[in-house]
């Protein structure tokens, strides 16, 4: 204790650093306000991607005999992991003080109930969206690789789960789970993002697709692209507007080449195609190629 007191007395600012606790709200998570755990939220994505996919990360010995038992195992898991871990996010936004946490704890057990009934769903979506990677890409030598290599389909798959728990307002936990996808794959996708069926990324690293973006079906995106939104609108105070559209519409069929940046609400409709480096702040319209050459950005209508 005397050496811990010394070390103490050692540090001048230590005072300014406790007064600036008191007086930050925001910026730590002492007492009562504890957040979910990133380790934690990454092990809970480990074992609902071992469910979507059964034997893929190889710590586990699954055979046709034991999957029942496995998968049960697994589910018991995640629900009574990510309801814990889901009851902090919403202990934390609530107001501790004057809340019993009552309705929290009911809201965490609906919310993680709700996510692991869509899985079944989510794996037909993800089947898809395999299929549709190993058709789109030669190198490709079996949908097993794209499952265990390719950093586009985890990404895709974290995000299909934390869109779930977005869809059902859960605080934190979507936005954790989708940094957490965005560390190991370089690929940012925010978790309000709205993907249908038959999306590939190929390659990845440095996609960026915003809140508010929807892709239709069958859409296909290389490295560097980015779905952003133009400088955001102010309210009278001076506060950023919140809850618009902000972000592309990708329709069916559309094909975006390397670091080509679409930024605000603007549609690129159908079948459309938009080169390499490629920079709009417009639509397109259906079945039209967009390319960058030289300086002007040229639209050609295809059948």
């Amino acid at each position: 204790m005397k050496s811990l007191l010394k070390t103490i007395d050692t540090f001048s600012f230590l005072d300014d650093l406790l007064e600036g606790y008191e007086a930050s709200s925001g910026a730590n998570f002492i007492d009562e306000r504890r957040l979910p755990s990133v380790n934690s939220i990454k092990k809970i994505l480990e074992d609902l991607l071992e469910i979507l996919f059964p034997g893929f990360s190889g710590t586990r010995d699954v055979t046709s005999n034991n999957l029942i038992f496995v998968i049960g195992d697994l589910l018991s898991t995640v629900r009574s992991e990510l309801t814990t871990q889901v009851t902090m996010a919403y202990k934390h936004k609530c107001d501790e003080r004057t809340c019993s946490h009552t309705l929290c704890d009911d809201k965490s057990s609906s919310a993680v109930d709700t996510l692991l009934s869509q899985l079944p769903k989510l794996r037909e979506i993800l089947k898809i969206d395999v299929a549709a990677a190993y058709a789109g890409d030669p190198a490709a030598s079996s949908e097993e690789e794209i499952v265990v290599c390719y950093p586009g389909l985890k990404a895709l798959a974290i995000h299909r789960l934390s869109h779930e728990l977005f869809k059902l307002e859960v605080p934190l936990i979507p936005r954790m789970m989708n940094e957490i996808a965005h560390t190991e794959t370089g690929i940012d996708i925010h978790p309000g993002a709205e993907i249908a069926e038959g999306f590939f990324i190929d390659h990845g690293t440095g996609v960026v697709i915003g809140e508010t973006t929807v892709i239709g079906k069958n859409v296909k995106i290389y490295q560097g692209v980015t779905l952003g939104a133009l400088s955001f609108a102010k309210d009278e105070r001076g506060d950023l507007v919140r809850g618009q559209k902000r972000h592309p519409t990708l329709g069916d069929d559309v094909t975006i080449y390397a670091h080509a940046t679409i930024l605000g609400d603007v549609v690129i409709d159908k079948g459309a195609v938009i080169g390499g480096n490629v920079w709009l702040k417009q639509g397109v319209e259906a079945h039209t190629v967009v390319t960058s050459e030289d300086r002007p950005v040229n639209f050609k209508r295809f059948k």
